[in-house]
C-alpha cells in the first residue's frame, strides 16, 4: 500500500484521495446547505484537496456555484495552508451543455480573476486549464496561465484533457504540477499510452476524475459482476475496491470522487487499508475500455 499522503510539485502535502466537488453544483444537487454539510463533512474528517471550476454550476448562468459553496466552507472551517483548492478555466456551458469554449487568454484570464473572487482568495494554488480549446492554440491557451503564475495570481499550473502531445509540449514551456484526466477501470487510456508514467517521470500529480465512473454511471459499478465477487471476497464497497485499485497504481495519482451523501469520505477512506491480490488488480487492468480517450472528455 502506499504512503499515506501524496505531493503536488512538493508544495503541500495532500490526503491521497480528494473531493471532486462537481456533483455539488450541477443537475440533480442537493440542496445548498446539504451540499455545505458534505463539503464540511469531507474536512471535518480529513480530506484536504478539493477540486472545483469556474462552469461547475446548471449552465452559464450559474457560473461559480461551486466555488462560491467551497468559498463559505473554507470561512467557517477556517482558512489555513492544509487545505488545497485546485480549480479550472477554459470550458462552457452553452445551453447546460459542455464545450472546450474559453481558452483565448483574456477569457482565460477573466475567468482566472472571477474564480479568485468566488474563492475569496487572493492566489490560486492549484489552477488548470479545462481543457483544449479547438479555436486557440495549446500554446496560447497555456502562455496566458504562465503569465498570471508570473503576477501571482496562479502558484501552480495543472492541465486537463489533454493527450500526450499536449504534456510534452505543456512541459518544455512551463512547470505543471498536475494532470487531470479521465481514469477509472473502463476508461484506462492514459495506463496504456503512457501519460501516468510521464507524469511520474516528471513529478506531475496524476489527478483521475471520475474514478468511479462518473455521475451517471457510478450507480452502475456495483451491479458489474466482477465487482460483484469482489464485494463479497473483500467485504467492501465498489468504490472501496475501484479506489484501492486506483492507489496501488502509483504514488503520485490522487482520485477525486465525487461525494453526495454525507459519509461517503469516511467509507472511501477504507480504501487505504485494502490492498487487492495481484490476480484480482488484473482482473481490473483486463476489463474493457468503455470510454472514449480522457482528453476528448470535460471533467
Amino acid at each position: 500500500m502506499p504512503g499515506l499522503y501524496r505531493c503536488i510539485a512538493q508544495y503541500k502535502h495532500i490526503f491521497p484521495i480528494g473531493l471532486g466537488a462537481m456533483s455539488l453544483s450541477i443537475v440533480g444537487r442537493p440542496s445548498k446547505q446539504d451540499a455545505i454539510n458534505i463539503i464540511m463533512d469531507f474536512l471535518e474528517t480529513g480530506g484536504n484537496f478539493i477540486d472545483t471550476a469556474n462552469v461547475y454550476g446548471l449552465d452559464g448562468h450559474d457560473y461559480g456555484h461551486n466555488e462560491k459553496l467551497i468559498a463559505q466552507c473554507l470561512k467557517k472551517f477556517g482558512r489555513n495552508n492544509s487545505v488545497v483548492i485546485a480549480t479550472k478555466g477554459g470550458a462552457s456551458r452553452p445551453n447546460g451543455g459542455w464545450a472546450m469554449r474559453g481558452g483565448k487568454p483574456n477569457e482565460l484570464r477573466a475567468a482566472c480573476e472571477q474564480s479568485l473572487k468566488n474563492l475569496a482568495i487572493e492566489t490560486h494554488q492549484l489552477y488548470y486549464l479545462h481543457g483544449i480549446d479547438p479555436a486557440v492554440p495549446f500554446i496560447e491557451s497555456l502562455g496566458e496561465l504562465i503569465k498570471l503564475k508570473e503576477e501571482g495570481k496562479i502558484q501552480h499550473i495543472g492541465v486537463a484533457n489533454v493527450g500526450m502531445k499536449e504534456i510534452e509540449m505543456a512541459v518544455n514551456l512551463t512547470t505543471v504540477s498536475a494532470v487531470q484526466n479521465r481514469y477509472n477501470p473502463f476508461c484506462k487510456g492514459d495506463l496504456k499510452n503512457g501519460m501516468i508514467d510521464f507524469c511520474f517521470k516528471n513529478h506531475i500529480t496524476y489527478v483521475p476524475y471520475c474514478p468511479l465512473g462518473g455521475w451517471a454511471d457510478h450507480r452502475k459499478l456495483s451491479k458489474y459482476p466482477l465487482f460483484q465477487s469482489l464485494m463479497m471476497k473483500y467485504h467492501v464497497s465498489s468504490y472501496v475496491l475501484i479506489l484501492a485499485w486506483l492507489l496501488d497504481k502509483a504514488d503520485h495519482l490522487i482520485p477525486i470522487a465525487g461525494m453526495n451523501e454525507l459519509n461517503h469520505f469516511v467509507m472511501n477512506k477504507k480504501a487505504l487499508c485494502l490492498s487487492l491480490s495481484s490476480e484480482d488488480q488484473k482482473l481490473f487492468d483486463e476489463l474493457p475500455d468503455l470510454y472514449m480517450p480522457a482528453y476528448i472528455d470535460a471533467g
